[in-house]
């Protein structure tokens, strides 16, 4: 089968300068997938155990962002903690009362009158001293009397918590428990649900992968979701079920090939989807069900948008955006995401080898060419998407004139050289025109009125008429364009047909994208193609045709990214399956008027340990604040009146060195930030971030403070 639309997404428009027409819609009966040049790269296991155990590993529902394998959920409030101290000096002085009544009782200081009930219940013919019954009665008395007292003083004494915490039960927590494998029916290495739709031989021949050690969490999760394409009548039931019984764990392959990562750093979960990302630290600041839990996201959280903010070192490529690259190729491979993953050079964005295309920006050995126009035939969408990267980050935060200007100076040329020429001009050709080179200019006129296109010649009519006025804006995106006209771009961007130019168009297929940024030497250059990438990636999702691929671009380092147009597109993404990872260094690097709309845009927000004060308050500020309890202690000393009390007070003062106080506590409800901005800039360790949640259903989870060091393996 077509593994949903993935087998030819190195041949879709846009990943090659010849691309294969694609039809309208998915065919009647897709083709079954050919078997890869190459054996795929599954690591070798002795037998299926090690994957049938991470299959049937409970996955319980747990809060939002919560690490669910093998999750034991918590209670929802904490218990009240007796100190260790304090537990087994009160049991000690328990069992010393209850041994003190106990030997009272039995050596007659206290009377006989406790046998009473003894000498009520007994037979007059026991009465006599010695006998048989007698005895018997009276020890067994003697036991009903003893335990009475334990339980007495076990309940005052709190054994059962020292036996809760510290006995049996809490090395049976800590000791590996065996479970029975589930039924048949319950077990998901047997895929009940194939069985049930009438797939019986695919699943008998795959529940045989698995437990031969042939099945890898990605074969699982690819065959998941090809099933779930026949469920929902993309495919046919015949055509599943020869895919699964000719290829077994290896049917339905992503267009690669490949079935898994050359090297994987984070822990995954292809079950549920997650990533984890670290441990919730067990500080009061964090609600009680979360303490200790593994922190993971998923495309249900990501889905509404990632912010991370802290200064270099904190941990921003390392620990959030590399385990998130990670598992969205993972997702990609197994038929669920596509993603692009933006940044510098030799960042650290995984090994070209997890990635399907990989685009080197000024590097003469890269394969693929970046399209600067987004792979599209619409001029005006094309002049849209253009102007936001080269002169994006000048407009006002508030749609004003300079980015319309932008639009319609690049609509006036795109226009007619694309009716004349069939594509679009290249980078020179383009600075020749925005410059108002005559030679280029007129050369497009004459062909323009060989062909009889007058539409067209009035708009470069209006372009000439514009040209030198003191409100065009033609100038300024001449010197922007001109950022690319550099000999290390040379190669790049041709419009001709002679490379093999990307685009995001591609992104209705589960592929795998990296674009290396030159930030050496041109930053400027680096931020203005990383905010064409983004316009293009907000305009590409929102007309997709299958939006049950989730698609995300994970830009590190969003400096100069941020302006009006890319948060109005990030607060669109959720509706179409998409979401964008952000890191910045600092907001600073964001347009004052824009901080708190980005913040607002982004449903999942992170600050890093060493964050300033005022990025703090923007961030406590979008936090908002929380009714707390607040316990007030007042100590007043007493003050004896008799010569007694004036006694024992010093005495006392002797002993403990302190003067006798009496203890007032004053409980009240009070309204304070959940996070101050001092608490983020100084009060967040080395190595952690707090973050806050925001699923695509609405459901919200309050700011964490999470351990990110060594992603909590």
């Amino acid at each position: 089968m077509d593994s949903d639309g993935t087998r030819d997404a190195r041949g879709t428009r846009g990943t090659h300068a010849n691309p294969v027409p694609r039809p309208a819609g998915p065919p009647e009966v897709p083709a079954v997938p050919p078997r890869p040049a190459r054996a795929p790269m599954v690591p070798p296991l002795p037998d299926g155990s090690t994957f049938l155990t991470w299959l049937r590993t409970p996955r319980p529902e747990a809060p939002l962002g919560v690490w669910r394998f093998g999750h034991r959920p918590r209670a929802g409030q904490e218990p009240e903690r007796i100190p260790t101290r304090q537990l087994f000096s009160g049991a000690v002085i328990a069992f010393l009362v209850g041994w003190l009544i106990w030997s009272l009782l039995w050596n007659g200081y206290l009377g006989r009158w406790w046998m009473l009930p003894l000498w009520a219940m007994t037979p007059d013919s026991w009465a006599e001293p010695h006998s048989f019954g007698a005895v018997v009665a009276t020890y067994l008395y003697y036991v009903i009397i003893a335990l009475i007292i334990m339980v007495g003083v076990g309940r005052l004494g709190r054994w059962g918590e020292i036996w809760r915490r510290y006995g049996p039960p809490a090395w049976r927590q800590t000791a590996p428990v065996r479970e029975r494998p589930p039924a048949p029916e319950q077990d998901p290495a047997e895929w009940p649900v194939l069985r049930a739709a009438g797939a019986v031989d695919a699943a008998e021949r795959l529940a045989a992968e698995a437990r031969a050690g042939l099945m890898r969490d990605v074969d699982h999760a690819r065959i998941t979701r090809a099933w779930q394409g026949v469920h929902s009548g993309r495919h046919s039931l015949a055509t599943f079920t020869g895919a699964v019984l000719n290829d077994g764990a290896a049917a339905c392959l992503h267009p690669s090939g490949e079935r898994d990562l050359p090297t994987r750093l984070a822990r995954h979960d292809l079950v549920t989807g997650q990533v984890r990302l670290g441990t919730t630290a067990d500080d009061p600041r964090n609600p009680y069900t979360y303490r200790g839990a593994g922190l993971a996201l998923g495309p249900d959280l990501l889905g509404t948008s990632l912010l991370a903010v802290g200064p270099a070192g904190a941990g921003k490529t390392g620990s959030v955006v590399q385990p998130l690259a990670e598992s969205l190729c993972l997702h990609a491979l197994a038929g669920r995401a596509a993603v692009v993953v933006i940044g510098a050079a030799g960042s650290g964005l995984g090994p070209a080898d997890a990635y399907d295309v990989v685009v080197r920006i000024g590097n003469p050995e890269s394969v693929y060419d970046l399209d600067l126009y987004g792979g599209t035939n619409d001029p005006d969408e094309a002049a849209a998407v253009l102007a936001e990267a080269l002169v994006g980050d000048l407009a006002d935060p508030n749609p004003g004139s300079d980015s319309r200007r932008s639009t319609t100076v690049l609509a006036q040329l795109l226009g007619p050289f694309r009716a004349v020429y069939g594509r679009f001009p290249s980078v020179p050709e383009l600075r020749q025109l925005l410059d108002g080179a005559p030679g280029p200019l007129a050369a497009l006129r004459k062909a323009l009125e060989d062909t009889g296109q007058d539409s067209l010649l009035r708009e470069l009519d209006a372009r000439e008429r514009q040209l030198g006025n003191p409100g065009d804006v033609a100038a300024v995106l001449a010197d922007r364009v001109a950022l690319l006209d550099r000999p290390a771009f040379a190669g790049f961007f041709d419009t001709s047909g002679q490379t093999r130019p990307f685009s995001l168009t591609a992104l209705d297929h589960p592929v795998r994208v990296r674009i290396d940024l030159p930030a050496r030497g041109h930053a400027d250059a680096s931020r203005m193609l990383a905010r064409l990438v983004l316009a293009q990636f907000t305009a590409s999702v929102a007309v997709r045709e299958d939006r049950s691929l989730f698609a995300c671009l994970v830009l590190d380092d969003a400096s100069g990214v941020v302006t009006p147009e890319a948060v109005r597109g990030i607060q669109r993404l959720r509706t179409a399956n998409a979401g964008v990872v952000l890191t910045l260094r600092t907001l600073d690097d964001a347009p004052r008027p824009l901080r708190g709309p980005l913040l607002g845009a982004t449903g999942c927000r992170m600050a890093l340990s060493g964050l300033t004060p005022w990025d703090g308050q923007d961030f406590a500020e979008v936090w908002g604040k929380e009714w707390t309890e607040t316990r007030d202690v007042t100590d007043r000393q007493i003050i004896a009146e008799t010569p007694a009390g004036k006694a024992v007070h010093m005495l006392r003062r002797v002993i403990t060195g302190k003067a006798p106080t009496a203890r007032a506590v004053t409980v009240r409800q009070v309204e304070r930030e959940r996070w101050s901005a001092s608490e983020l800039a100084h009060g967040v360790p080395a190595g952690h971030a707090v973050l806050s949640l925001t699923s695509v259903k609405g459901e919200h989870a309050p700011p964490l403070l999470v351990d990110l060091r060594g992603q909590g393996h």
